[in-house]
């Protein structure tokens, strides 16, 4: 019988689609309240704070990822 240490563990890769729908005044509000945040960054902050994650890559497929795109939708 082997008997594993916790140095010999190995870390979990876990990777995940999400898609959700937010509120215009939710989105704008949560990137106007940070300077040069990103959708991106916020679900990394979010993710991070959740369950400390060692590390967090995330990527927008579709929808607005940055303050500017978000007005543009507008405009």
């Amino acid at each position: 019988m082997v008997i594993r240490k916790d140095t010999d563990r190995m870390g979990v890769k876990i990777r995940a689609t999400i898609e959700f729908s937010v509120s215009d005044t939710g989105l704008e509000d949560a990137l106007a309240e940070y300077d040069e945040l990103t959708v991106e960054g916020l679900l990394r902050e979010v993710l991070d704070k959740a369950i400390a994650c060692d590390e967090i890559r995330t990527k927008i497929e579709e929808g607005p990822n940055t303050l500017e795109e978000f007005d543009q939708i507008d405009a």
